[in-house]
């Protein structure tokens, strides 16, 4: 009889990468070993709880992992890996275009007014050092880049380092090309390297761009900040190379004190000492 203990680890990283929980990791791989089996046999190789063995097996089921028997007692059937992977994707697929469809009845609606009348009625009373909060994970941290673009009226200002750099133009690319068609004015200081000349010229289409390598100082102190019309700042408070994408941390708010008065200005010292591109 297998054991759920003798399977690699990286076969068990791997699933957690596509979403799987950790009993539903160990129920399925159990399962494949078994290619039919009861709960009850599964929590004895799996080393899962017997009592969550249903309710995890049914959930495998619902994603396409799993076929259960009708029988007594009730069976599991296991789905050959490669066919399970594409079951489970199109599943998701067809999940997320009935969510994104909702989404989009919703915001057809008349309750998106309602919604709209609660959030300004509630706005008035909500002080202003509670429009913050703390992103963690990069992708969290470029969705906020990109949601600040889309509500800027005028003006964007990034001090970046080269990997953030990188990062925009990877991914955020679109967003920028946007908010410049808009009319609003881009600038982007960062450090300038051989390696980043393509992508420079990519975003200096829709940004001014600087190259602050030689700034005195700057490198030295150098993170990823932006502030959108001097009213929102977005604050990196980890180190973008030393630090895993999944552990990143930055900090957002509404502050004209912190955006306007205080790094705005800041900003503007390092853009008039550095160098057009």
């Amino acid at each position: 009889m297998a054991n759920i203990l003798n399977v690699k680890q990286g076969v068990l990283d791997a699933l957690r990468n596509i979403g799987l929980n950790l009993y539903e990791r160990k129920l399925w791989v159990a399962l494949l070993s078994k290619g039919s089996a009861t709960a009850g046999e599964l929590a004895d190789i799996s080393n899962v709880p017997r009592s969550r063995c249903y309710d995890v097996l049914e959930s495998l089921a619902d994603k396409g992992f799993v076929i259960i028997q009708p029988s007594k007692p009730m069976r599991y059937v296991a789905i050959k890996p490669k066919e399970a992977l594409e079951k489970a994707k199109k599943r998701l697929l067809q999940r997320t275009e009935e969510m994104i469809k909702r989404i989009d009845n919703l915001a057809a609606s008349e309750i998106i007014k309602e919604l709209e009348k609660i959030y300004v009625e509630g706005i008035r009373i909500v002080r202003p050092e509670d429009f913050s909060g703390a992103l963690r994970g990069r992708d969290a941290y470029l969705e906020q880049i990109e949601t600040m673009l889309e509500n800027a009226k005028k003006s964007a200002k990034f001090l970046l380092t080269e990997q953030a750099l990188q990062e925009i133009y990877e991914k955020k690319l679109k967003v920028f090309e946007k908010a410049s068609k808009a009319g609003i004015q881009i600038k982007i200081a960062a450090p300038i390297t051989k390696k980043a000349e393509q992508i420079v010229k990519e975003l200096k289409k829709y940004a001014q761009i600087r190259d602050i390598s030689n700034v005195e100082h700057v490198n030295k102190l150098l993170s990823r900040v932006c502030s959108i019309d001097g009213r929102h700042i977005l604050l990196s408070l980890t180190d973008d190379i030393k630090t895993k994408p999944n552990e990143d941390i930055a900090f957002w708010a509404q502050s004209n004190h912190a955006a306007g008065e205080f790094f705005e200005p800041i900003f503007d010292l390092i853009w008039e000492k550095g160098k057009e591109v």
